[in-house]
């Protein structure tokens, strides 16, 4: 953690949501003049998309079938863990972008899709750095990413609504067959439990996302339960300092579940980040101006 550079982390698995929160986040930097560098964790994936695949050929060759972008081995993670120690330090860091699709072909991340661009140096004389991906909280015997973030927030829908929407959003946007992207969930469920979910328990606030519609079987469904047919679960690690009353009454029918959770309807989502977020993101902030 840095009192001068803070560092922001949002975590969750592929299909999960956290590009809508990075959103919602960067509406509040616009609002509140807050200067922000971005880092993505799929520029520290360790292969471009042909390297993946022939990683994980020879990897089934050695009899693992379960070698994934969720794992340790796929990953720079010594590398992520120097960004976020660095920028705490210094305020200054380098990275790259990973292309997904023609569609990313733009003046920012000019590159071809299934590959990295270079890596460059993140701007200077920027208030917070806010990282949205896989492992932002990540401990494990040798890595510890989640002590140099400030505020690590995880996006964690309930399984077979996150399968649902990487289904969709995998055949829509990157043209997959619904087996390729089976085969992908299948294939990264070691790593999932290993490397993903423990997470969980390190983040300061948990999102996780309930739809209120039948989604018993993932695989077969039509469409992605609406934000009116969910409900969203806010868990707090640390509730001192929350106003919960003040969080009641102003989103409307919500309740609290236990003694650290509140329960609002899903189409609120984007009201209780902002109520939630805006005076954490505001103290970090300030606190670092104050120091520097």
């Amino acid at each position: 953690m840095s009192a001068k550079h803070p560092i922001i982390s949002v975590t969750g698995s592929s299909g999960a949501g956290t590009t809508s929160v990075k959103r919602t986040f960067a509406q509040i930097f616009r609002r509140e003049k807050i200067e922000a560098a971005f880092v993505e964790g799929d520029a520290f994936h360790r292969f471009d998309r042909d390297e993946m695949q022939r990683a994980m050929r020879e990897e089934e060759a050695r009899g693992n079938r379960h070698f994934s972008h969720f794992g340790p081995n796929a990953n720079l993670l010594h590398e992520l863990e120097a960004v976020f120690r660095t920028y705490g330090e210094t305020g200054r860091a380098k990275t790259r972008h990973y292309v997904h699709d023609p569609g990313e072909e733009d003046a920012l991340h000019r590159g071809t899709p299934g590959k990295f661009t270079d890596w460059t140096p993140l701007p200077e004389k920027t208030d917070l750095l806010f990282y949205e991906g896989l492992h932002g909280a990540l401990v494990t015997d040798d890595i510890d990413i989640a002590r140099y973030a400030d505020l690590k927030i995880g996006v964690v829908p309930v399984i077979n609504l996150e399968w649902i929407q990487k289904i969709h959003r995998d055949k829509a946007a990157r043209g997959y067959s619904a087996e390729a992207v089976t085969d992908t969930i299948l294939r990264r469920m070691p790593d999932y439990i290993h490397y993903i979910c423990p997470q969980f328990t390190q983040t300061d606030i948990n999102f996780q996302r309930v739809p209120t519609v039948d989604t018993s079987n993932p695989f077969a469904a039509r469409w992605i339960p609406t934000s009116d047919e969910s409900m969203v679960i806010i868990r707090f690690r640390d509730p001192r300092g929350i106003d919960f009353s003040y969080l009641l009454s102003m989103i409307h029918d919500s309740f609290m579940s236990r003694a650290n959770s509140i329960v609002i309807a899903g189409s609120k989502l984007d009201l209780a980040m902002q109520l939630i977020l805006t005076p954490i993101i505001m103290q970090l902030v300030e606190r670092a101006r104050r120091t520097l």
